[in-house]
This record gives C-alpha cells, structure tokens and sequence, in this order.
C-alpha cells in the first residue's frame, strides 16, 4: 500500500502519493536506467572539470551553494508528482538543441582557456555539463515529462558559477544601492554625515563602501532560497513573483543596515571596530536576520493563497 506523505502549511496542495519502483511498468523501469546510465556517463566523462568546480567552490564564499545544487534538484524530482513516463515520447529536436548549446559551450571552454579565469572556465565547462543532463532528459524521458520537471530541472543553472563580469556588475550595483540605503538609515538616526558617493565621513572615521562589502554572496543565497520556498510553498505564479521580487530590496535594506551598525560601532565604541568579527565575519549574521522578513512573507503569502483556494471551493 503506497503511503501518502509531505503537507503544505495550508494543506491546500496535499502531496501525491508516492509509486515504489515494483510498481513501475517494465517500460518505465528501462527508461528509467537508461537516463540513469546516461546522466553517470556524462558526470563519468566530466569527472575532472566537476572534481575542481567542487574544489572551487569550497574555497570561494560567492559559490559555496554549488555542491547543494544537485542534491537539491534530485530532492525536488523526488517529492514531485510520480507519472508513468511510458506516455510521454522522446525529444529528438530537444536533445539536439540542448547537445549543440552544450557542444558549443564545451568547444569555447577550450578555444578560450588561455584567456579564461578559472571561474569563467569552470563556469562554461559546468554550463556544457547541465546541457549535456538536460539534452538527456529529453531523449530518454521526453519533453512532457521534462515540462512537468521543469523547475528540478531548471535549478541546475545554479551549479553554474556567476560569470566575472556579472559578479562585478553585480557587486557594482549592490555597491551604491547599500550605499543610498546606509545613508538613509545613518538620517534615521541622526548620526552626523558628510558623503560623497559611496564615501561615508562619520565622527571619528571615514568609511567607503567597497565592491568586497557588497553582500553579494548572502543576497545570492537568498534569492535562490526564495526560488526554492517559492516552488515549494506557493502556488500562485503572482505571489511567486512578489516572494522572489522582495530579495531586492531586501538585500539592499540588509546590507545597508549592515553598514550602518558597524558606522554606528565606530562612532560609539571605537575606530577600532572597523576591523571588528561583525564586519569581517558578520555576513551570515545579517543573513540570519533577513531570513525572518522573507519567511514572514512567505507564511501570509501561503495563507492568503489558502484563504483564496478555500473561498474558490465555497463558491464553485
């Protein structure tokens, strides 16, 4: 007897009930290996470039999500809805564009090493890769299924580490939003403020808001939580947008308010804090602390959304 489990905080979408592999057909079962031993072909022939995409990312604080990402799709495929795969044919059209995206990706990574960084390469052989599993998908599960498995799918964009021009633009325009933010916060408190740009002259020290204190690396991992809670808890593609909408500004408030506690250390205690454990390793703190608005957020979403699903019922 198949179990049925998983709840939403509303109980307005209850979980499917799961089907164990003696209950697949024949035919889904070899489809099954088949995209199995594909996917452990392709990460075999990509063993290497992957090896040091892990390496990297535990040594960088931008990407350190990357190991997750995988696990989390194949999480997200394992509480999904279970069909029979059997009715759902094959993409050949699909495949293709996916295998040459991939191809191409592949080809530019070695054409252009000796002009790459190490993260534009690994972030070109990573995108070849995610191709490669895509195009498979395709082929052996096909394009109703993989629509169906779209966001699992999807999520795997994320083991792509930011390419170095989108992480400067990025941390560019985190920059000089903090910057308006801090210094609408600093007014708030009536701190004495002299500023130009994204130079803060503060009683007692001068501080100047670098592209290093852009907080991008925790407004990254909030927007791919909001993706994820957003997928998970919500239904309504409107509310969706409005959950994964609010990270920017909240990320801007988060690291303007960042800045103006260690603004405030300074003027208080001491020049000395600039050199502080909060402002040298006080990211995930602040974190922490904009988690709180983001799942406030999300809980009156889903309950709006539950009101909403049970006046529909009410009335049909």
């Amino acid at each position: 007897m198949a179990v049925q489990t998983g709840t939403r905080l509303s109980g307005s979408r209850p979980a499917p009930p799961s089907r164990p592999w003696r209950e697949l057909s024949p035919s889904d079962r070899r489809r099954i290996r088949l995209a199995s031993g594909y996917v452990a072909a392709v990460t075999l022939l990509f063993a290497q470039p992957l090896t040091r995409l892990v390496a990297y990312a535990l040594n960088d604080q931008l990407h350190s999500h990357i190991p997750l990402v995988p696990l989390i799709a194949g999480y997200l495929l394992y509480i999904q809805p279970q069909r029979s795969i059997a009715a759902y044919r094959g993409s050949p059209t699909s495949t293709l564009m996916f295998s040459g995206v991939g191809v191409a990706a592949l080809a530019a990574s070695v054409a252009f090493r000796g002009t790459l960084t190490v993260n534009d390469h690994l972030a070109l052989t990573t995108f070849s890769y995610v191709n490669f599993i895509v195009a498979g998908g395709f082929l052996f599960l096909g394009a109703r299924w993989m629509a169906l498995a779209a966001f699992p799918v999807a999520f795997l964009i994320f083991m792509v580490p930011l390419p170095d021009a989108a992480t400067d633009w990025l941390e560019r325009a985190s920059v000089l939003a903090s910057a308006e933010a801090a210094a609408w916060f600093f007014k708030m408190t009536g701190t004495p403020l002299v500023r130009d740009g994204t130079v803060f002259a503060i009683p007692g020290i001068v501080l100047k808001v670098a592209q290093e204190c852009s907080g991008l690396h925790s407004s990254w991992v909030l927007f791919i939580t909001s993706l994820l809670a957003s997928h998970i808890f919500l239904d309504s593609p409107w509310r969706r947008i409005v959950l994964v909408a609010f990270v920017v500004p909240l990320g801007i408030l988060r690291n303007g308010f960042r800045i103006l506690v260690i603004g405030l250390l300074c003027v208080h205690i001491g020049p000395e804090m600039i050199d502080s454990v909060i402002h040298h390793r006080g990211g995930p703190i602040f974190f922490v602390l904009s988690l709180g608005p983001l799942f406030l957020l999300l809980w009156w979403l889903e309950r709006s959304e539950g009101r909403a699903t049970f006046r529909s019922q009410r009335t049909s």
